[in-house]
């Protein structure tokens, strides 16, 4: 049993944890959530002893073995499969003593010890590991000093996970991971014997692993039992069950004031007047449910262009006179949403900057429509936004010779109106900073948008604004994501990036997952065939935004016709108002002329009006 009682931290003059209370049950696996900025990483300070709370305290039975990842990746000669056999730290040290000791009682009790503790088979289960966070054999024999910092925290995780501590602390693991691992790191959680605390915003590791919620908001958290999505359901009943009771307590509020107005000033009625302002002053005030607004963006949509935007024809890419990828062939067109998948290092970044043109094909062609756009992002962009500058600064910088007007409507799609335009960037949040490196890369209405890791830095509130925003974009996008939920739901085609070439998967995500599963336990090569087809689920999805496509264009086209329509009859009514007024047509037109025109122009006017309520209606149904 882990207890929250009351704790409260404060942090350079701000209450970040306000008496958070909490008991989480023995053995459960808990997912710790809230908006970008509320102090999840802090509560998991005072869990871990990290940091002491300025008031409460974090109870917890004080044998459990607690395991979290420092902060420090680790380094130096020794290998990632000797850093996760090492972090076993008692089979490591009876290992050790077993070669020297020279007592033999003292060395049968050494092997009794190390088989309970399944000494033996602790290398199989180190590599098992491994490979499921993407190392392969040769990757598991190399120097820590030979790896990126990213796959170097992939080390790290395998060590804490290898170690198996009673209390499981993880922050943010899969930012560092690509699907495939993100994928097996969720059936390896979902089987933990131990407690586990994880901050994610992966909605389905959430879903899938977690059996109860912990939710953070205003320096408070409140337990749900369940995944995700049981705590969204149950959060929007509380919600309204808050609402409404804040109402009927305004209704109270403004009874009692009334009273106490009408009837202070009369002697037969002071003292009872004076009992409503005492019970008045004692009510305290419900908060009413507020929606955060930069939780809806909007991406700008494209004028369009004739199919296809890219065509590639046994086209190779890589770096230098080295190829990454060879023999591809693929088709972009402009309503197309295509998720690249795929283990990182195989190549996905790489096929992204040649559809953004910052590579140039090595053998092949890559032909793309001379009049496209194309918007990329990547964390990069994220990482050199300049941190003493606004966003109204960066937005004035890149869309040169454009209207403050302008400026500011394209930083609103992305919740930076007002005060927010304004902030400095280094006093933004990751998600915050990630809105706006799409905010800018976006000013131009890019006919194609590449999102390289856009959800890293975002929590599940502003990913799932994010879906939306792709949804209701009308170009065409490529993702390359560990969010399975985001692929899900924003990708019709699936790309698979592997053995140097780049190839349709005709499967779905699901049968992908399976396929990563299986090879990562051994039980598959990874070339199944998919189990079943879910081509249909992806049309049927590119249809419903083919079908969202055309009633806007009606919607649009309806309001164009009655802006017409209204202003020609605004015309007529001058002239037949004022004759001597009247100019262009209307000036040669009798009376009559003008009367029978203004019937058939309220006759069209009527229709465009049926027709736009009738388009509205069914794009607000979809």
């Amino acid at each position: 049993m882990l207890n929250l009682n009351g704790i409260t931290v404060r942090l350079g003059g701000r209450t970040i944890l306000d008496r958070a209370s909490a008991a989480l049950p023995p053995r459960s696996r808990v997912g710790l959530i809230g908006r970008n900025g509320a102090g999840k990483s802090t509560l998991m300070k005072v869990m871990i002893g990290q940091l002491d709370p300025d008031e409460g305290s974090c109870d917890m039975p004080r044998d459990m073995r607690l395991g979290y990842i420092a902060q420090e990746a680790p380094a130096g000669t020794v290998t990632p499969f000797e850093t996760v056999l090492a972090a076993d730290k008692e089979r490591a040290a009876l290992m050790g003593e077993a070669e020297h000791t020279e007592d033999p009682d003292r060395l049968g009790h050494i092997y009794e010890r190390l088989n309970a503790i399944d000494a033996y088979t602790a290398p199989a289960r180190a590599a098992r590991i491994l490979v499921g966070l993407g190392f392969d054999e040769e990757m598991q024999g190399r120097p820590l000093d030979s790896y990126s910092g990213g796959w170097k925290m992939r080390v790290a995780l395998a060590a804490l996970l290898f170690s198996e501590p009673e209390l499981l602390l993880l922050d943010e693991p899969s930012n560092h991971l690509d699907l495939e691992a993100t994928m097996w790191l969720e059936s390896f959680l979902k089987n933990y014997r131990g407690t586990v605390v994880v901050i994610s915003h992966e909605r389905d590791l959430l879903n899938n692993v977690v059996d109860h919620i912990l939710h953070l908001e205003g320096g408070k958290v409140t337990l749900y039992p369940g995944g995700y999505d049981a705590f969204e359901r149950q959060r929007a009943e509380r919600l309204a069950q808050q609402e409404a009771a804040r109402t009927k307590q305004q209704a109270e509020r403004e009874k009692l004031t009334d009273y106490i107005a009408r009837n202070s000033a009369r002697a037969s009625t002071a003292k009872q007047a004076q009992s409503r302002a005492k019970a008045l002053a004692r009510m305290q005030p419900i908060a009413a449910a507020i929606e955060d607004p930069t939780l809806a963006f909007t991406f700008p949509s494209p004028p369009e262009l004739r199919p296809p935007l890219i065509t590639m024809d046994m086209a190779a890419v890589g770096y230098g006179d080295t190829p990454v990828l060879r023999r591809v062939n693929l088709r972009i067109d402009p309503d197309d949403r295509v998720a690249l998948l795929g283990r990182n290092g195989n190549g996905k970044t790489t096929l992204a900057r040649l559809m953004a043109a910052q590579l140039a094909p090595m053998e092949g062609a890559m032909n793309a429509s001379s009049k496209m756009n194309v918007g990329y992002f990547t964390q990069y962009q994220v990482e050199e936004l300049d941190v003493t500058d606004t966003p109204l600064d960066h937005m004035t910088r890149v869309m040169k010779g454009a209207t403050p007007g302008a400026v500011r409507a394209q930083l609103g799609r992305f919740g930076f109106s007002g005060v927010r335009a304004t902030q400095k960037v280094g006093s933004m949040s990751g998600g915050e900073k990630a809105r706006l490196a799409l905010a800018l890369i976006t000013r131009d209405a890019p006919h194609l948008l590449i999102l390289d890791e856009p959800t890293n830095h975002l929590d599940v509130d502003s990913r799932e604004a994010l879906v939306q925003a792709l949804n209701e974009y009308s170009g065409a996008v490529v993702i390359v994501s560990h969010d399975r939920h985001m692929i899900e739901l924003a990708a019709d085609r699936l790309v698979l990036v592997d053995g140097g070439t780049a190839q349709e998967f005709s499967g779905s995500l699901e049968d992908y997952t399976d396929i990563v599963l299986r090879k990562a336990d051994g039980n598959g090569s990874g070339s199944d065939a998919p189990k079943a087809d879910r081509k249909a689920e992806r049309r049927n999805a590119a249809e419903w935004r083919e079908k969202q496509k055309s009633l806007k264009a009606a919607v649009s086209k309806a309001e164009r016709e009655m802006a017409a329509l209204g202003s020609e009859r605004g015309r007529i009514d001058q002239a037949l108002f004022d004759p001597k007024a009247a100019t262009g047509a209307e000036a040669k037109m009798t009376m009559t002329d003008l009367m029978v025109r203004r019937a058939a122009v309220e006759k069209k006017l009527e229709t465009a009006e049926e027709i736009w309520i009738e388009a509205s209606a069914a794009l607000e149904a979809l």
